[in-house]
């Protein structure tokens, strides 16, 4: 096993734990009212641990936001685009759940303030993560001054 720099042990966690959650969302018990799980859409009433209003939709994203995650994770490039810009995305989601949150047609992602609270949370959290973690490794690879 290649040896990893902590941006990238971070990130390649970060992607672990979002193919986790989108895994979870598609098992009934762990995604409580599983019967009312829509494709997408504000109508679906299922909800991940009976608290984050999900989709089959916002499943599969979180899925591949894992997948994106373990395969950027093996570079530090990608390592710091993942955690980045991602984090970036889920702040964009915490405004978009915070303007469109209600039963509005508009809303075409299951969001209530639990879910918008984790995206505010994730996307602070991410890009917070991906660019002190990036100091670090240019820090690192710097040549030790001459004496």
């Amino acid at each position: 096993m290649r040896d990893r720099s902590p941006i990238q042990s971070v990130a390649l966690l970060v992607g672990v734990v979002f193919l986790v959650v989108g895994t979870l969302g598609f098992i009934p018990g762990i995604t409580s009212n599983y019967d009312e799980l829509k494709f997408a859409g504000h109508n679906s009433d299922a909800q991940l641990l009976g608290i984050f209003d999900t989709s089959i939709l916002h499943n599969i994203v979180h899925l591949l936001y894992g997948l994106a995650g373990i395969a950027l994770a093996r570079t530090i490039d990608g390592a710091r685009t993942f955690l980045v810009g991602g984090g970036l995305v889920y702040l964009v989601l915490f405004v978009y759940g915070a303007i469109w949150h209600s039963e509005a047609g508009s809303n075409w992602i299951p969001v209530n303030w639990a879910d918008n609270v984790l995206h505010l949370v994730l996307g602070i959290g991410m890009v917070a993560l991906g660019v002190v973690l990036a100091k670090d490794v240019v820090r690192r690879d710097r040549p030790a001054p001459a004496v």
